[in-house]
């Protein structure tokens, strides 16, 4: 538990033992610990060099009070990772000032193999300080979305992440509660009919392309370094972006059938949540699941908003759903 500040797994057992039964002796430790005398002198060196644990003059040892001792050595860490994330933004400027004018070579590193491709695609979104934006698109060879360690923890950092989805990825198994899970904790997603590639981008700085299978038969990938061709891409995703339809989900699935009727003047927050998941591709009997709805009133509320609409086909009540923003969320 305490490995993050630098102790060993010995330090902190002998930490919490000293906790509950201060002035023990090395002896006492030893026997409790059933560890060799060695290892427990080894260990209250430790911990009272860091200020955890103090040394009587009869060779007795005693906790210090967690919140003082291990509360000062979480400040120091964090101290020091403020120093290296500012050390971070100097040598980045460096490299950055380094890569002009280098040659193509320094700027493109090709990377083969899944494990391979996997971790650079971790370490691009760890790099992020401001915003991370990807192309989603199946199959999954590195990394499922539901595997990405390094997403969750980049929000946390204040990390702004978009990502459209090819609209094939919503029928893979799982994407929409992973969807579902990623608006929840702030990533914006949108949905196009077809996308050209998988494409990560961390700020203006690199960008990740996975490429098709080598003759070896190990998929293949590009990270690119800041250059004309990151330049590209990132064009590229924003006019993507500009054209993409929103993705809004409701996972709740505790809105009650009583609210359907509810709004014959307009439509309901509900009605909007049906357009919007239908117009992103969703099934009729996804859209159903992911609302808790019964396909039946989900055809109810549709044959409604033709009739509001004043249209004959779903094509159509799609075409006017968008022209009047029945897809964006109620304003109250």
């Amino acid at each position: 538990m305490l490995d993050v500040l630098g102790l060993e797994p010995d330090d902190e057992h002998v930490y919490r033992v000293l906790l509950g039964r201060p002035n023990s002796t090395p002896v006492h430790l030893s026997d409790l610990l059933v560890l060799s005398r060695a290892h427990v002198d080894k260990a209250l060196c430790r911990l009272v060099g860091w200020g955890l644990v103090t040394r009587s003059a009869d060779e007795r040892y005693t906790a210090a009070p967690p919140a003082m001792a291990l509360g000062a050595l979480i400040a120091q860490r964090r101290d020091g990772l403020r120093t290296a994330e500012q050390a971070l933004v100097t040598f980045a400027e460096e490299h950055r000032a380094a890569m002009t004018g280098s040659s193509i070579t320094d700027l493109i590193e090709v990377v083969t193999g899944v494990d391979a491709i996997r971790h650079r695609f971790l370490q691009v979104q760890q790099a992020a300080r401001t915003e991370v934006r990807s192309f989603i698109t199946a199959p999954f060879v590195a990394l499922p979305p539901d595997e990405n360690t390094a997403e969750p923890m980049a929000l946390d950092r204040g990390v702004l992440f978009r990502a459209v989805l090819d609209r094939e990825v919503l029928a893979e198994p799982g994407i929409v509660h992973d969807a579902i899970d990623s608006l929840r904790n702030g990533v914006q997603l949108r949905v196009a009919d077809h996308l050209p590639m998988k494409l990560v981008l961390a700020d203006a700085d690199l960008g990740l392309v996975p490429l098709a299978v080598t003759p070896a038969g190990e998929p293949g990938a590009v990270l690119l370094h800041r250059s004309g061709l990151l330049d590209a891409l990132d064009a590229l995703f924003e006019t993507v972006w500009r054209t993409a339809h929103p993705l809004q989900l409701s996972g709740t699935g505790d809105e009650p059938e009583a609210t359907v009727e509810v709004g014959p003047q307009g439509p309901t927050e509900l009605d909007r949540r049906i357009l919007a998941l239908l117009l992103a591709g969703l099934t009729d009997l996804a859209a159903a699941t992911q609302l808790g709805l019964s396909p039946r009133t989900l055809h109810r509320r549709l044959r409604h908003l033709m009739d509001l609409a004043g249209v004959r086909t779903r094509m159509q009540l799609g075409a006017h759903a968008v022209r009047h923003g029945w897809t964006e969320p109620l304003r109250t």
